[in-house]
């Protein structure tokens, strides 16, 4: 299974991605968030985190193998547990996924129905059974809000959701722990561990 690939971007098309990848160009499906994030990437070296399916009829055993890329392997795994939810599927999920990451993942953490309900190919029925099932697993997703950042300024997402679980451990709520992480990105930096997150949020908070 193709996990991670990298090469140079030769086109976006649509939801396709035309990547170089030394004598041999692949094509790559991308939901739209992703698409807007690579249009400034081609000609440029990039890495897509990918998930493998098969496509076509299986009773007569016609089946094409695709990749679907994203860059990086929290919106892949948001992606995958999207996919999950009963009547959406990889083809619905490509085309749902006009918003980023964290704002799709906000409106699950606030159960809004008729924000969901408002995606490309979603509508009232899928959105609750969306809700229904992702509800409680999406709290770190929505906390993709630096996602505009350059990559090379962008913190790390682990250490960005283990920050969030601390903050949450230590009787912050959601929001306010969201709040705090927020400020600490705005100040364009990679943090390289928890602890050092959490002395920026302690900084700011105390005037630092």
């Amino acid at each position: 299974m193709i996990t991670k690939i990298t090469g140079i971007p030769l086109a976006v098309a649509g939801d396709v991605l035309t990547l170089a990848v030394g004598a041999f160009e692949y094509e790559v499906f991308i939901p739209e968030f992703t698409r807007r994030q690579l249009q400034a990437q081609v000609g440029r070296e990039t890495s897509l985190h990918t998930i493998e399916y098969l496509e076509g009829n299986q009773m007569s055993g016609r089946m094409t193998p695709r990749l679907v890329g994203f860059l990086n392997p929290i919106e892949r795994e948001f992606f995958e547990l999207f996919c999950q939810v009963d009547g959406v599927g990889v083809k619905k999920a490509l085309r749902a996924m006009v918003r980023p990451v964290q704002e799709v993942a906000s409106l699950i953490e606030e159960q809004d129905v008729k924000g969901l309900a408002a995606l490309p190919g979603i509508g009232p029925a899928t959105a609750e059974r969306v809700i229904a099932k992702l509800r409680r697993k999406v709290p770190k997703f929505a906390l993709l809000i630096s996602r505009e950042l350059p990559p090379d300024v962008a913190t790390e997402r682990d250490v960005l959701s283990e920050t969030y679980e601390a903050l949450r451990s230590l009787g912050h709520s959601e929001s306010d722990a969201r709040r705090l992480l927020d400020e600490a990105l705005e100040r364009k930096k990679k943090y390289k561990d928890v602890d050092e997150l959490l002395r920026a949020v302690y900084e700011q908070r105390h005037g630092g």
